[in-house]
């Protein structure tokens, strides 16, 4: 068999040197629309080759790692493949890609989110062990061909990855809160001390906790800021829940509340039982 992978960044890139480890395709050929990131994917052998995008739709598996924008434009050149092709997007939103996939590939198609990744970005970020032991989320399967999910499966389990299954819906809710919003805090909190007049001799003082919450903040934001606008209701949502812990944090401090700052401290350890 042949996989292609269009998008050869973390994601992409980080697959397919996963996939040759799996033996399971005969070659891995790749396209980005970057020729400077399609260079260093050859070089750094995370493809075989560079093809056409005529040309990897006669692959038995078409992997699209792009930013979730490029998916939507992506859908409609796709029609015209194998019924036997199977398609798998990686997008970190899945409902508006799931309900965009023109009809006459629809049971081509795998929605698929790997739940990992890091602030990095580009060929050279790419690594085997992204993906390997970590979750992937499967959605609305009832619309994909029992083929395309057989194969799916397999070439997830054979990357040692976690299978869930659930409605894309339900995926973009939970995503908002567990992915989304933390990469909004995150640049939020890295604005805040950019914003300082002092902010050098504060960022002298910063330590392994401010390291760690704006870390996610050094990720690629065309990327996060396509990922908001597919999802921009759900993180919405989760942005007005944020807003009201803060709040409710905010009047404990001014009113000296500071036995019930406490509680609300401690419940937030609490997290970590379920954890």
């Amino acid at each position: 068999m042949q996989a292609g992978i269009i998008g050869l960044g973390l994601i992409g890139g980080s697959l397919g040197l996963a996939l040759r480890e799996t033996q399971m395709f005969k070659s891995i050929v790749g396209l980005d629309n970057d020729p400077i990131h399609l260079q260093q994917a050859l070089s750094l052998g995370l493809v075989d080759e560079a093809v056409s995008l005529d040309e990897i739709k006669h692959c038995d598996v078409i992997f699209l790692a792009t930013p979730v924008e490029a998916i939507l434009h992506l859908l409609p050149e796709l029609v015209g493949v194998s019924p036997n092709c199977t398609i798998i997007d990686l997008g970190s939103t899945k409902h508006l890609i799931a309900t965009s996939i023109p009809r006459e590939i629809r049971k081509n198609f795998v929605c698929a989110h790997p739940m990992s990744g890091t602030e990095n970005f580009g060929p050279k970020a790419a690594f085997k062990e992204l993906l390997p032991n970590h979750i992937i989320v499967l959605t609305d399967l009832e619309e994909s061909g029992e083929l395309q999910v057989a194969m799916a499966k397999e070439i997830f389990v054979s990357l040692k990855m976690n299978i869930i299954k659930m409605d894309s819906k339900s995926h973009d809710t939970h995503a908002a809160f567990i992915s989304h919003l933390p990469h909004i805090v995150s640049y939020a909190l890295a604005n805040t001390v950019l914003s300082q007049e002092n902010s050098s001799d504060i960022l002298a003082l910063a330590g392994g906790g401010f390291k760690g919450m704006v870390r996610i903040a050094k990720s690629s934001p065309k990327m996060w800021s396509d990922i908001s606008k597919q999802n921009r209701d759900e993180l919405l949502r989760a942005l007005e829940f944020f807003a009201q812990e803060m709040r409710y944090a905010r009047a404990l401090i001014e009113e000296c509340k500071w036995e019930e700052l406490e509680q609300w401290m401690r419940r937030a350890n609490t997290l970590f039982e379920i954890f």
